[in-house]
């Protein structure tokens, strides 16, 4: 019987990717607070999710099967952030959004790394017999 990590992770190793993909966008809007005429970006667990699926072709086997394609767009995942209050120079950028933004994805990392690395310890000690 062989042990698939993809099954055994639960999905905790792709969250800890899309959360420092994250972080990084954060981060980016954070240090260009300043820029002029800069856009405030942010990516979505589901924008993320449908650039790596690209497009979905639903399967048919039958001439009479209706041909769809899913409505999941091939585009970068990243969205432009709606400002809540516009600025003179053209930036978007909320610096308290931003940084509460910021915490709330570093506090959901931790909480990920948390449940990644239990899997890795249950998985251990199920290796050692229990030891």
């Amino acid at each position: 019987m062989s042990i698939s990590f993809k099954d055994a992770f639960a999905g905790h190793d792709q969250m800890l990717m899309f959360r420092t993909s994250r972080a990084s966008v954060l981060a980016n809007n954070i240090a260009n607070a300043d820029t002029p005429n800069y856009k405030a970006r942010d990516i979505s667990f589901e924008s993320m999710l449908a650039t790596e699926r690209e497009r979905l072709v639903l399967a048919g086997n039958d001439d009479q099967h209706i041909h769809a394609e899913s409505s999941f767009a091939a585009d970068d995942g990243m969205l432009y952030r709606n400002p809540s209050q516009p600025s003179l120079d053209g930036n978007t950028v909320d610096m308290q959004r931003e940084q509460a933004e910021f915490a709330q994805n570093s506090l959901q990392f931790d909480t990920s790394f948390l449940f990644l690395n239990r899997k890795i310890s249950g998985m251990k000690k199920a290796l050692a017999g229990g030891q």
